[in-house]
């Protein structure tokens, strides 16, 4: 007998993707089926999209920022959520056994799996969640206040949740954050709300500079005109910032960080970058004699995730500036045209939309 086909943004090579008919995903044992709501694009999915990703093997369907509705569930399932229920899914499945999960440091699992990576993703009509998202992920029932295509995202904010956790912006601070994109804005409304005296946000892209503008920043420095660590001198009186975040994959933009830096600084480097490029050749005199301290940040654990949904139900982030573009998975070729280029800051695909 055939199966039920459904709609899926399939990626066949870098570059080739598009709407193909694939079978519905059978519901695994233990786990869930879900109708999709709604599955946020993120810079991750773009990179995939245009150059494939050492950890995805193609065709595959990515997609990781996922809301939607319990249709099935598996045999032998014995989760909490059940048919018709609204539900986001974060795509982290931790293994549970490694020594830093037997910790309760979940965000440092050596053997995580991930929707959209190592399982296929939510860029489709029905996605299959699979018994270890179920008993060791990060899930959760969509509040009411909220649509499905706003819960979506929940899952870049906790990663910037466990980024500011770390970074301990304190009321009175000089914060600078370089990159205006999704993450950059996240990052720029939570510095704000942590009190920060001065948010600066810089960017090579005047379209996504303009957009940051309602997430709360004081200044915004177009680093394609200006030389950003010289801007820096004149914003803080020479002084520098007491926290900068690294919100991109360009690893100059790291060396900048330790120049800009304020004695006893904090710098959390949250975007990776590429492999090739890995040691930009940071001073690091600056970090010893400037008693600088240099973090990094992956991933979550489900408490971030938690803290990132209660501030999407609280209003905390702006969300109409935030998601500045919504498709319907139809629609996806051209929507993933627009992000590529740029010109948006938080894209939301939408099957039923």
């Amino acid at each position: 007998m055939s199966k039920d086909k459904m709609k899926a943004v399939v990626i066949n090579a870098p570059g080739d993707y598009g709407i193909q008919m694939v079978d519905v995903p059978d519901v695994p044992d233990g786990g869930l089926l879900l109708q999709v709501l709604a599955c946020g694009l993120c810079g991750c999915d773009l990179r995939t999209l245009r150059s494939g990703h050492h950890r995805v093997t193609l065709p595959f369907i990515v997609g990781h920022e996922v809301a939607g509705k319990v249709v099935a569930t598996g045999k032998d399932y014995t989760g909490k959520w059940q048919e018709g229920e609204v539900i986001a899914v974060g795509p982290l499945v931790f293994c549970g056994k490694c020594d830093f999960c037997l910790e309760g440091k979940f965000e440092l699992c050596e053997n995580y799996q991930e929707i959209g990576q190592h399982f296929q993703g939510g860029f489709a009509e029905y996605l299959a969640i699979p018994k270890g998202a179920v008993e060791r992920g990060t899930i959760l029932t969509v509040p009411s206040t909220l649509e499905p295509w706003a819960a979506a995202v929940a899952e870049p904010i906790a990663s910037c949740v466990h980024a500011q956790e770390k970074g301990r912006i304190t009321k009175g601070e000089t914060v600078l954050i370089i990159g205006a994109g999704p993450i950059g804005c996240v990052h720029t409304a939570m510095a704000k709300a942590a009190g920060a005296k001065k948010v600066i946000i810089a960017d090579v892209n005047r379209i996504r500079l303009d957009l940051a503008v309602p997430f709360g920043a004081d200044t915004c420095i177009d680093t394609s005109q200006v030389n950003l660590v010289e801007e820096m001198k004149k914003e803080t009186e020479g002084k520098g910032a007491d926290v900068v975040i690294t919100a991109n994959p360009v690893p100059e933009t790291q060396v900048q960080a330790v120049e800009i830096a304020r004695k006893g600084g904090r710098i959390l480097l949250f975007g990776g970058v590429p492999p090739e490029k890995e040691r930009p050749g940071i001073n690091t005199n600056l970090i010893h004699y400037n008693a600088l301290e240099v973090m990094g940040t992956t991933i979550f654990n489900a408490r971030h995730y938690k803290k990132a949904m209660d501030l999407l139900a609280s209003g905390a982030i702006p969300l109409n500036n935030f998601i500045t573009h919504r498709f319907s998975l139809d629609d996806f070729v051209e929507g993933a045209k627009i992000a590529l280029n740029g010109e948006s800051i938080k894209m939301v695909i939408e099957p039923k939309w």
